[in-house]
C-alpha cells in the first residue's frame, strides 16, 4: 500500500500573521497554567534533577504498579547534565519511590562513559525498563560520550546493555511491544556532533532494536537497524546536544513520527517495522507555525500528535495530515518563558497529559 503524507509548511504572509496573532493569544490565556496541576515532585533522595522521560506502568510487575509513572533525571544534585542516575516511581496521586539508582561501576556490559539517564525511557509489558545514557563527567558536550541503553528488570535491576556503533548518544525512545518480542525506536545524537564544535552536522539518526526472549531470563538482541538518518544536530552548552529528539508510532504502526527540533518539524519515516533501509530525515508532516525546537512528542489514541516546544513551553497539537490544532503555554518560568522547561510527555486517556517540568522538577498533568 503507497503511504501518501500532506506536507503542511507555514511561509505564506498570510499564515505568518495568523500564526503569530494565534501564539500570542494563546500565551496571554494560558499564562496561569490553567488546566495544569502538580502531581508532585521527580526528585529522589540522592537529590538528582532535570527530568527526562516518562512513560506509564501499563501492567504490574515486580516492583512496577500498573498506572503509576516512571521519570527518568538526566542531572545529579550538583545539577550536571548526563550524570543522573535514577529512575523514579510516581503514583497518581504524586507519591514517590525510588525504582532504581544506577552504579555505573557495576554495569554488567559496556556502556561508554558511564551513567546520565535520558529521555529515552520505555516499560514493557513483560516487565522489563530499558533507559538511554547519554554521559559527561562534567555536565558538558565536551566530556559527552557514547552511552548505551540499560536494560533492567521489574525490581529496578541491571542486567544487560546494548550498545555498539550504532547507539550514540540515545536521546529518546519509543516502541512496539508484541509480548515475547519488542521493537524500540531510539534517536542518536552523537554522530559527529562534538567534532562539529557548534556548528549544525547531519549525524542524525533513528534506530529500530528488535529484541526478543522477553519472558525469558534476559532480553536477546536480535538486530540493529538504521532507519533514519542525516537529521540535523548540534552540541548547546545550555542542553548539551539538540537533535532528533521525540519517537511516537502512528496507531497502526505504519508511521514513526520524528521531532526534528533543529528542523523546526514534524517528520515521519513510513513502514518503520519492517524497512530495511534508511528513509533519511523522511518525509515533512509539518514545519514552522507553532513549533519551535519540538522536543517530546507522543501519539495521542486518536493519531494526533503532541509535541512540547523547547524554546518557549508551549503543547502543539497537530493531526495527522499536519494541521496544528490547538496550542497551549504549559510552562512560563525563566527567562525567555518556557525555554528549556519541557521533554518527557504521556497522554492518558481518561485523566490527561502527563509531562514532566524541568524548570520545576515536578510531575505535572494537564487536563
Amino acid at each position: 500500500m503507497k503511504l501518501r503524507l500532506t506536507v503542511k509548511t507555514y511561509v505564506t504572509v498570510v499564515m505568518l500573521v495568523v500564526a503569530c496573532s494565534l501564539s500570542a493569544y494563546s500565551q496571554q490565556s494560558h499564562s496561569k497554567t490553567s488546566g495544569i496541576s502538580v502531581v508532585g515532585s521527580t526528585i529522589p533522595t540522592n537529590g538528582d534533577v532535570n527530568p527526562y522521560g516518562i512513560v506509564r506502568v501499563l501492567q504490574s510487575q515486580g516492583s512496577l504498579v500498573e498506572g503509576n509513572i516512571l521519570v527518568s533525571n538526566f542531572n545529579n544534585s550538583m545539577n550536571l547534565q548526563g550524570t543522573g542516575t535514577t529512575i523514579v516511581q510516581i503514583t497518581p496521586d504524586g507519591t514517590l519511590t525510588l525504582f532504581a539508582q544506577i552504579d555505573p561501576s557495576t554495569l554488567p556490559g559496556p556502556c561508554p562513559g558511564g551513567v546520565g539517564l535520558t529521555t529515552a525511557l520505555s516499560v514493557l509489558r513483560s516487565g522489563w525498563v530499558i533507559v538511554g545514557s547519554l554521559p559527561t563527567t562534567d555536565g558538558t558536550f565536551k566530556t559527552a560520550q557514547a552511552g548505551c541503553l540499560i536494560v533492567l528488570n521489574s525490581s529496578g535491576r541491571v542486567v544487560e546493555t546494548f550498545y555498539g556503533s550504532l547507539i550514540n548518544g540515545p536521546w529518546d525512545m519509543t516502541w512496539l511491544d508484541e509480548g515475547g518480542t519488542a521493537n524500540l525506536f531510539v534517536s542518536n545524537v552523537l554522530n559527529g556532533t562534538k567534532a562539529g564544535g557548534g556548528k549544525v552536522v547531519h549525524g542524525g539518526t533513528v534506530v529500530r532494536l528488535t529484541i526478543n526472549n522477553l519472558f525469558g531470563k534476559i532480553p536477546n538482541l536480535q538486530s540493529m537497524t538504521v532507519i533514519g538518518s542525516n537529521f540535523p544536530e548540534r552540541t548547546d552548552p545550555n542542553a548539551v546536544v539538540i537533535g532528533p529528539t521525540g519517537l511516537g508510532l502512528s496507531p497502526d504502526a505504519s508511521l514513526l513520527y520524528v521531532a526534528d527540533s533543529l528542523g523546526n518539524r514534524i517528520a515521519a519515516i513510513p513502514d518503520p517495522v519492517f524497512r530495511e533501509t534508511s528513509a533519511g530525515i523522511s518525509a515533512t508532516v509539518s514545519q514552522g507555525g507553532f513549533l519551535s525546537d519540538p522536543l517530546g512528542l507522543a501519539v495521542a489514541q486518536d493519531g494526533t500528535i503532541l509535541t512540547v516546544n523547547g524554546n518557549n513551553g508551549l503543547l502543539v497539537k497537530t493531526t495527522a495530515d499536519g494541521d496544528q490544532i490547538f496550542t497551549t503555554l504549559l510552562d512560563n518560568s525563566g527567562t525567555p518563558p518556557g525555554a528549556g522547561a519541557l521533554f518527557g510527555l504521556v497522554p492518558v486517556p481518561g485523566q490527561g497529559l502527563y509531562y514532566v517540568d524541568d524548570a520545576s522538577n515536578t510531575l505535572n498533568l494537564f487536563k
